[in-house]
């Protein structure tokens, strides 16, 4: 069985969501840093275009976007489950409502001017600079939009309030007395704003949040050695891409397997990837495409969240 490789960089919240995941499920995995902008030329080779963080390799298998990396997960280690059974409709949209709104929230406390300084101390001007261009970018042609500063921080008593309650009345976890993929979706944008000693105060008041916080952490991150970006390339040219069955799904779409699509995601770092149809279901898309320094790879993305059509 292939290796697990997670391409990712330390202060990425859904990096961190993913690492605990990880951890959640006691996995070793192999850890590649990326650059937290643009250029990524390592990571575009093996993903064709995608560009936000993480990225997870399973040999030529590439995936895309940290709701299909949990069921990736799920499929390696089905226990502990992220996916209680009896509450994967519920679990699900909780994590989506956390990885979009609670984020955005998490993102726009932590770019006030005081909590930029904080964060970037110590960094050359250029770098700031350029790290706030890419991210200015990253939201260009999307349906997302940044949140202001000023509506974070005055909705921020209701969303933490609202888990606050929950946590005291309903168990240790989000969803009652084990953890699910809902707790590390929350998890990653409140790690995010306590990883940040400028705004960590807006966590302060809310003691069973901060107790539930200490628990996931306490998952860790797994059994994780480092491997260079060039010897995880080499690792895609020597694989063999995953086999798929002929799968009954009706393409909403229309596509037929081994024609040309796009896929890009539609909420912002909307960069297109370009290949042959391979696979189509409920929850996932998979094209394969090659490319000159990673070689033949099959890149998956979720449906959900994703604009799939005819090239």
């Amino acid at each position: 069985m292939s290796d697990l490789i997670l391409h990712h960089y330390p202060q990425s919240p859904f990096a961190e969501k993913v690492r605990l995941m990880l951890g959640f499920k006691g996995l070793a995995w192999k850890s590649v840093m990326i650059p937290a902008a643009m250029p990524k030329p390592d990571l575009i080779a093996l993903t064709g275009g995608y560009r936000r963080t993480p990225v997870m390799q399973v040999g030529a298998d590439i995936y895309c976007d940290t709701a299909l990396i949990a069921r990736l997960l799920e499929e390696r280690k089905a226990t502990p489950a992220l996916f209680p059974e009896g509450r994967e409709a519920a679990s699900s949209a909780l994590a989506q409502f956390a990885d979009q709104v609670l984020f955005q929230h998490a993102v726009a406390i932590n770019f006030q001017p005081h909590g930029l300084a904080a964060r970037f101390a110590g960094a050359p001007e250029a770098m700031v600079k350029g790290f706030m261009a890419d991210r200015q970018k990253l939201f260009q042609g999307g349906s997302a939009s940044r949140l202001e500063a000023p509506v974070a921080l005055s909705q921020w008593p209701t969303l933490l309030s609202r888990l606050e309650i929950q946590l005291k009345r309903d168990g240790e976890y989000v969803l009652g007395n084990q953890a699910c993929i809902a707790d590390f979706a929350y998890y990653h944008p409140l790690w995010f704003v306590a990883s940040n000693a400028a705004v960590a105060g807006a966590l302060d008041g809310y003691p069973a949040v901060r107790d539930w916080m200490s628990r996931m952490a306490d998952f860790g991150h797994g059994s994780q050695t480092d491997l260079d970006s060039s010897a995880a390339l080499q690792i895609a040219n020597d694989g063999t891409p995953r086999a798929y069955t002929a799968s009954d799904f009706a393409s909403p779409e229309g596509l037929q397997v081994g024609q040309t699509v796009q896929v890009n995601a539609v909420d912002y770092g909307t960069d297109p990837v370009a290949g042959k149809l391979v696979y189509e279901d409920a929850e996932e898309v998979v094209i394969a495409r090659d490319d000159e320094r990673a070689g033949q790879v099959q890149v998956h993305f979720p449906r959900f969240g994703f604009r799939i059509q005819a090239a």
